[in-house]
């Protein structure tokens, strides 16, 4: 006797385990959310639901620490330069490497493709010597510049412009466009799926980096948000009401960046998936 699943009925279960999935992951978020409304007392309590709903843990990291604007200033100016320099860096290098002949072209891709293999802990070290060398430590040219490239999104890019339509460029070289015309004016604005993919990531990642700020910065002015989330912790005492006031602070603009790029993921995984 042969079994076979009505396509109904597997797509509801599949839509259960997705919801079950969705509330296990989201539930961190809710305690962290419900904890930045209660008092320290509460949260060492272990209570999800705040009794004594209050404001003053945002009030105190706003008004009553005086690095935490700074703090979120630096996150901001570091991760907008990072993501504006890889955007354009990337997205040449890509088509570059999808469109242009080249002596040596093979070679640098798999240069490329080997950097991907390369974590970023190993080259941590030698990134610390060079910025100390060039005298870049505790500086915005030493957050920033470490991170303008990211062979990952070159490679993307690369994907993305081997699957864009030539006939395009090549109407647009008739009415007498050079290449970087061509790619600033033609290529470029169709390609926002895969930048708006890119710029999601890369800002993120930039939003998010702790390892090279704790490297490299050390005067409390120059620190990022993850890194000055970390004063809140003491050698005795954690302060996780402020803590978590702080961490739905820092979350807030990655929730916005993400909706508003949210419709462009489909499209640029459709682009960047094809021939190699």
């Amino acid at each position: 006797m042969k079994f076979s699943i009505h396509p109904f009925n597997f797509r509801w279960v599949l839509y259960v385990l997705l919801g079950v999935y969705a509330i296990v992951t989201l539930i961190p978020f809710l305690w962290a959310l419900s904890a930045s409304f209660k008092p320290l007392s509460e949260i060492i309590a272990g209570d999800f639901f705040p009794h004594h709903f209050t404001l003053d843990n945002y009030r105190q990291i706003f008004l009553e620490q005086p690095l935490f604007l700074r703090w979120l200033f630096n996150s901001v100016f570091i991760a907008v330069c990072v993501t504006v320099l890889n955007l354009l860096f990337n997205s040449m290098a890509g088509y570059a490497l999808a469109r242009l002949q080249f002596r040596g072209k093979q070679f640098w891709f798999l240069v490329i493709l080997a950097v991907l293999a390369v974590p970023a802990q190993v080259t941590l070290i030698p990134t610390f010597l060079i910025l100390k060398s060039f005298g870049w430590l505790n500086s915005y040219q030493g957050m920033v510049i470490p991170g303008m490239i990211n062979a990952t999104f070159i490679f993307m890019m690369r994907q993305f412009f081997i699957n864009f339509p030539r006939s395009l460029e090549e109407a647009a070289a008739l009415d007498g466009l050079n290449t970087l015309q061509i790619f600033w004016y033609i290529v470029l604005p169709l390609a926002k799926p895969a930048i708006a993919a890119q710029a999601v990531f890369i800002f993120m990642g930039s939003w998010n980096n702790f390892l090279l700020p704790v490297v490299i910065l050390f005067e409390p002015e120059m620190f990022t948000l993850p890194l000055g989330l970390n004063t809140f912790k003491g050698q005795y005492i954690s302060y996780w009401n402020y803590i978590m006031a702080a961490s739905m602070m820092f979350t807030l603009p990655m929730f916005g960046l993400y909706i508003f790029f949210n419709r462009y993921f489909i499209q640029s995984v459709t682009f960047t998936g094809g021939k190699g």
